[in-house]
């Protein structure tokens, strides 16, 4: 989709750069696929704040999208598209012969009229949308909505303009080179959904205006630098330097190091399932 810039009548609009939406439909969600979404705004149960930064923001239903595609050999049709405020991807609403209905990520590339369909049987033909276990699907092939365990649904890259890409099948095991550029094994009965993720321009637009973020839900966010000692590590003006012997260590408000510390556990089980990780290091397998 193409960018359109404004000509800066006012000043938020001098740098607001959007992402055209010809195409979407303009109305209100189906009514039967959504539901009322409880916005934590960062607390916990006891109504303290756990993540910063967080709250405000307008109201938003949450709509129920189709992650899992088990309505196998089932053939559906894309009757519309729409823009989704909970995620940055959009969505497509999809019909099959019983009249059902049913929201799925929407690829790019797909159109209304459109027909999709999940099957268990190899396809000559890769359209968008198709959905496949990732042993039917042919290496270098580029992927979305990837399952981490076969029936659970997808929950790898989904959001917009993200893709994945089958390098090849070992046995029962698939070879994925994920967003991040990690390379993994997963279970060779996965599904995926053939395309890239919709939207793709939307990492090109701009909010133009800080006014655009609480819209969104994100407040403010402060330097440690700028401070009081009381307050961060980081903080007070003695001595203020950024280099120079190591001075500062860059911490959170906590005293977890902020830059250069590894936070993934070492003894995950997940860990022996990674051929390269994403700072392109290989793992040596057990």
């Amino acid at each position: 989709m193409p960018l359109i810039t404004h000509r800066p009548v006012t000043p938020g609009q001098r740098f607001l750069v959007r992402v055209k939406t010809e195409g979407l439909h303009e109305g209100r969600p189906e009514r039967s696929l959504t539901e009322s979404n409880h916005r934590a705004r960062g607390r916990n149960c006891y109504g303290r704040i756990t993540s910063r930064r967080r709250g405000g923001g307008h109201k938003k239903l949450y709509r129920r999208v189709d992650f899992r595609r088990d309505r196998i050999d089932e053939v559906a049709t894309v009757t519309r598209l729409e823009y989704d405020p909970n995620r940055t991807s959009h969505l497509a609403l999809i019909e099959y012969a019983d009249k059902s209905i049913a929201y799925i990520l929407a690829p790019d590339g797909l159109k209304v009229g459109d027909k999709v369909v999940s099957t268990n049987t190899a396809q000559e033909q890769l359209t968008p949308g198709l959905s496949l276990p990732l042993r039917l699907i042919p290496p270098a092939t580029f992927i979305h909505c990837i399952e981490m365990e076969p029936g659970k649904g997808g929950q790898l890259a989904r959001s917009a303009g993200g893709f994945a890409q089958l390098l090849g099948i070992e046995a029962d095991r698939a070879i994925l080179r994920m967003p991040s550029g990690e390379q993994r094994y997963l279970n060779a009965d996965c599904r995926a959904t053939v395309g890239v993720v919709g939207n793709v321009d939307h990492h090109n637009a701009s909010l133009g205006k800080a006014g655009r973020n609480r819209w969104k839900g994100l407040r403010p966010r402060q330097r440690g630098m700028t401070m009081n000692p009381v307050d961060h590590p980081n903080g007070g003006g003695g001595g203020k330097k950024k280099g120079g012997g190591g001075r500062q260590q860059l911490k959170s408000p906590w005293g977890q190091l902020a830059k250069g510390f590894p936070t993934r556990i070492k003894a995950k089980p997940s860990n022996n399932q990674i051929i390269v990780r994403r700072n392109g290091r290989k793992v040596k397998q057990v």
